[in-house]
């Protein structure tokens, strides 16, 4: 069965190859639509220097740290808002800011404030908060209120509480938000590099792409975003998934 559906990827993949292949022989305009072969032409000849790996390193580990930290923090303060619902009430107008104001707008801003080095980690960092904040809230609200005055009954302790109980009740509504945060924090911080121009960055590439008109070494550093942003995304809902909870909970990683 997994054999099968292997082989059907593989099929679907090749056939919108050949239909961009075809399409691009129809333009007949490298700069307009560039082919695959032409594309890992391109890849295969970034992918044997030392400047590609390392461009690569420094923009997705940004990207990356900057989306570790707003996990940590939308965990940390979704948990305490939810012990505490005035925290809740102070935060609300934030996060709504957070998540209604235009990426381009806090690129912007950020450039003023801390220069286009680090502007990827502020980025993925504000805009992968309020989802995780939110969906904590929501998993924690979601706790089956019956298991709890159980737990009251029986004097359940703390840790006990969170690992059988409010862990399984989470865990669900972490991996949702992932899904969307992970591709998001990537996307996200790639434009802001696009804006800042950061040295040794993907997003520096993709602008300079743009200047020269090589529209296969564009589609070559996209194809390269897609890969980093798949890998990060299998790696964390691995992690999630192994999280011990108490419970039958297992969220596929596909």
């Amino acid at each position: 069965m997994e054999r099968f559906r292997l082989t059907r990827k593989i099929a679907i993949l090749l056939f919108w190859a050949a239909l961009w292949q075809a399409a691009s022989m129809l333009v007949g305009n490298s700069i307009l639509l560039t082919g695959p072969v032409d594309v890992l032409k391109t890849l295969v000849s970034l992918a044997v220097t030392a400047d590609f790996w390392k461009t690569i390193a420094c923009s997705s580990g940004k990207i990356i740290l900057g989306f570790l930290l707003a996990f940590a923090a939308g965990l940390l303060l979704g948990t305490a808002a939810f012990r505490l619902p005035f925290l809740n009430e102070l935060l609300s107008p934030v996060i709504a800011l957070m998540k209604s104001i235009p990426v381009a707008s806090f690129v912007i801003l950020a450039l003023i404030w801390i220069g286009s080095e680090n502007l990827c980690i502020f980025i993925s960092f504000l805009v992968v908060l309020p989802m995780i904040y939110v969906n904590t809230l929501a998993g924690l609200a979601s706790t089956d209120p019956k298991l709890l005055e159980m737990a009251d009954v029986f004097a359940v302790p703390f840790l006990r509480r969170i690992r059988f109980l409010y862990l399984p009740a989470l865990l669900p509504y972490l991996v949702s938000s992932c899904r969307v945060a992970l591709g998001m924090s990537i996307k996200s911080g790639v434009a802001a590099e696009v804006i800042g121009t950061p040295a040794w960055s993907i997003g520096k590439q993709l602008y300079l792409s743009k200047t020269w008109l090589d529209t296969s070494s564009l589609f070559a550093w996209t194809l390269v975003i897609i890969a980093v942003s798949a890998v990060f995304e299998r790696a964390v809902l691995f992690l999630l998934d192994r999280i011990p909870c108490g419970t039958p909970y297992k969220e596929e990683v596909k």
